[in-house]
């Protein structure tokens, strides 16, 4: 696999600039940042992963797959691709937890250093009602977490995840 190359300014800025108005909820001055970033960039997977927060907001989940699928395939060692794909493909018609939970599944093991997919299989298993796998799930987000001295933030956002609700009294034991 190639390495992609890093966006530089002036496109950089415009995508900075997308990012900040995301951060301000505005997607539509986010999308004319994106619009200004040069044609050969538009499929980077920087200002994919920008294109697909704005389409999520929207709650369109169809593009959202669209996007996310292709930042798997332009760069597959990119968690925030499989975590997008399967994040859409829980809401998209025709998707659901099964579609997303056998998505990430599947590479879970190639990141071994991302909390964040455990903690997303966590949270579609306890969805399903398998309460003991999600609590083996998040255990192990957590212990991902701890080596990277993310667990505290991980378990705020454990605290306030409502597919974890079934788990909630569970989620101090299950962070130590």
């Amino acid at each position: 696999m190639t390495a992609m190359k890093a966006i530089e300014p002036p496109d950089l800025h415009h995508l900075r600039a997308a990012s900040g108005w995301l951060d301000l909820g505005n997607e539509s001055e986010a999308i004319g940042e994106l619009e200004q970033i040069a044609p050969a960039l538009q499929t980077h997977p920087d200002v994919l992963e920008v294109r697909w927060e704005i389409y999520a907001r929207a709650e369109n989940w169809k593009v959202c797959v669209n996007i996310a699928s292709a930042i798997v395939e332009l760069a597959p060692d990119r968690a925030s691709g499989w975590i997008g794909r399967a994040y859409s493909l829980r809401r998209v018609d025709g998707g659901g937890l099964q579609a997303a939970f056998v998505t990430l599944l599947l590479v879970a093991e190639e990141f071994p250093a991302e909390p964040m997919i455990p903690f997303v299989l966590s949270c579609y298993t306890c969805q399903m009602g398998r309460l003991a796998d999600a609590c083996e799930w998040l255990r192990r987000a957590f212990a991902v977490a701890a080596k990277a001295g993310n667990k505290e933030r991980l378990k705020h956002l454990a605290l306030d995840e409502p597919d974890l609700e079934p788990l909630r009294r569970k989620i101090p034991q299950l962070s130590r």
